[in-house]
């Protein structure tokens, strides 16, 4: 052995098993970050080509500076970030567990000569040789998925999607994935490698690389059974441990509640209404003058799925029961029956509201809202004769370009009342939802039968149901990703903590302890880190979702309001809890596989 360095190599195939997780972390890392930058490529190439059918040529300044491309990086940029934290915090608590249960190693290094600066290269040399196995493993992963996701939006989802490249290579993603593999492991590295050149040869000989000399008192056991009050005393007595652990677990949350507002700005930036329509036809005066029979002859139409149609008053002189004084003008919106079902379906109405007093003939009716609306559900607005009462408000003003009232009031009624409000039984706006296999030939007959007095928009070429689902697909997928991040987390933080602690285990089950109660223990130990990294995970979490929502929502559609998210806080603190218990049962049945003496032993 011509260098101390030589070991390394040898030390990953005695090792090997124990290296399995450190490995898959790499390969995690490498892989999410090759296909982020892949797919950010694959849709740069994919605008760059209906770019160039629509103008002919581009310039490269032309390409950075188009919009599309910079949010398909920037998208990217933080998306490389937050795997870099993420990457970082699993690397190191796998790489922590491999020190702690090799402290005799490095105290025999110690003991021959080794110093601890020769240590701290050791680990981290160490860590980047398993870099040439997974390294390469994640970048094929990444290019293979990333062909997976182009397929599937090309043949699947479809629309512009259509122009999405097939089986090509990303340099930019290859590049990526490496650069992400050596930087995280190189920054992972660091803490444990530290961490490996403070054991010293007492230390290794003792078997226990525990510091416990800051343990003043003794575990509390007046509230708690003796193995449950040892478990949190292990957990709260080391601080800078207790920090990490909990941190792991924080940052879960705080990622699952961050993309949990893309997910609400997707739908903010890409409506998918029931009540969309493919092709509308409108009086070309704006008003109600489309004979109501059309709506029939339309229906029966090949190509047709539903057809429906409002009605509409603009400016109309009404009365508030605020005061009893005489309002600016108001408009009236007729809504027949599958119009008023999609506001329910579509959840676009405000808590309280109560839909099921406006359908047929009656005095109750809706009103759209933003944050400086006059009105509440209950109000009265007068109406002629015709007294009216709010039984619910829209979230927001589906009539306005940007979803605000702008100091406008907008009612809307069922076709029944509005008729007998207005007196007029035609329509100003006819709206037909299309079958998904209909052809230009259908919208051609159906454009023949429509009189030359109305305007004819065909709408279908402006679906964002492809754009919507791709984009929900790849945030739920990160989603997912951040899940199986919490699971190697904790299961990666768990058993670092056994680790280090293996030898006072086996002298605790020397002593009379049994199998369950040393479970016990563990278990008490892993909820402490749980809760207290719930705790943390919400604060910072509920502080950043608001802070992406001012800045992403609000910012740009003001009529939106931030709630606490209640859901997805108990589906993650739900999962963080599960994963817990299932964490539970690795270093469990390791201590239970050890005999007494070979555990007071292990190093």
């Amino acid at each position: 052995m011509k260098s101390y360095l030589s070991l390394i190599p040898i030390s990953a195939k005695v090792h090997r098993r124990q290296n399995r997780m450190t490995l898959l972390c790499i390969i995690f890392a490498v892989f999410l970050v090759t296909a982020v930058f892949s797919m950010a490529e694959m849709g740069v190439r994919m605008e760059t080509t209906r770019l160039l059918d629509k103008h002919g040529s581009l310039t490269l300044q032309e390409m950075s500076s188009n919009a599309t491309v910079q949010t398909f990086y920037s998208i990217a940029a933080v998306l490389f970030l937050l795997i870099l934290i993420a990457g970082v915090l699993m690397i190191s608590s796998s790489i922590n567990s491999n020190v702690a249960q090799r402290t005799k190693f490095f105290g025999m290094m110690r003991c021959i000569g080794m110093s601890r600066q020769q240590i701290v290269r050791f680990v981290r040399l160490e860590a980047l040789n398993w870099c040439k196995t997974a390294i390469p493993i994640g970048v094929i992963l990444g290019i293979v998925i990333t062909w997976g996701i182009c397929a599937a939006l090309r043949f699947f989802v479809g629309g512009e999607f259509s122009d999405i490249p097939l089986f090509q290579i990303s340099t930019i993603g290859i590049l990526s994935g490496i650069i992400m593999g050596v930087v995280t492991v190189l920054i992972a590295a660091s803490s444990p490698a530290k961490r490996a050149a403070k054991v010293s040869p007492i230390t290794a000989v003792s078997g226990n690389s525990e510091d416990t000399n800051n343990i003043q008192h003794a575990a509390h056991s007046r509230f708690f059974k003796i193995e449950t009050a040892l478990g949190i005393h292990h957990a709260l007595s080391i601080k800078k441990n207790l920090m990490l652990m909990t941190s792991s677990f924080a940052l879960s949350i705080i990622l699952f509640l961050s993309f949990s507002v893309f997910i609400e700005f997707i739908g903010y930036l890409m409506p998918q209404s029931s009540n969309t329509s493919d092709i509308n036809i409108s009086s070309n005066d704006g008003s109600n003058s489309i004979d109501s029979q059309l709506l029939d002859v339309i229906s029966g139409m090949q190509g047709v799925e539903r057809v429906f149609g409002r009605r509409s008053k603009f400016d109309i002189p009404a009365e508030l029961n605020k005061g009893n004084l005489l309002s600016s003008t108001i408009d009236i919106i007729s809504y027949d029956e599958f119009d008023l079902n999609s506001l329910i379906k579509d959840k676009q109405l405000r808590k309280g509201s109560d839909i099921s007093e406006v359908y047929g003939d009656s005095n109750y009716v809706l009103t759209t809202w933003d944050k400086d609306s006059p009105l509440k559900i209950g109000d009265k607005i007068r109406i002629g004769n015709e007294e009216l009462e709010i039984a619910g408000m829209l979230k927001n003003d589906p009539f306005s370009s940007d979803g605000s009232t702008n100091g406008k009031i907008t009612i809307i009624t069922s076709g029944e009342t509005f008729a007998r409000l207005t007196g007029l039984t035609d329509y100003s706006l006819i709206m037909v939802q299309t079958t998904r296999d209909a052809t230009d030939e259908d919208v051609a007959a159906i454009r023949k039968v429509v009189s030359e007095e109305y305007a004819f928009s065909d709408r279908r070429d402006q679906r964002t149901t492809s754009t919507y689902i791709a984009f929900l697909f790849f945030v739920y997928g990160f989603l997912a990703i951040i899940t199986l991040v919490t699971v190697l987390n904790i299961v990666n933080s768990l058993s670092m903590s056994v680790s280090s602690r293996i030898k006072q285990y086996g002298v605790m089950r020397a002593v009379g302890m049994d199998e369950h109660q040393l479970t016990k223990m563990i278990a008490a130990e892993a909820f402490t880190y749980a809760l207290s990294g719930c705790i943390v995970g919400c604060v910072v979490g509920l502080s950043l979702s608001k802070l992406l929502y001012d800045n992403l929502i609000t910012a740009h559609f003001n009529y939106a309001v931030w709630d606490i998210p209640v859901i997805p806080i108990m589906i993650i603190i739900l999962f963080v809890f599960v994963a817990a218990s299932a964490a539970i049962y690795i270093p469990s049945k390791r201590i239970r596989n050890i005999s007494v003496s070979e555990t007071i032993n292990q190093l």
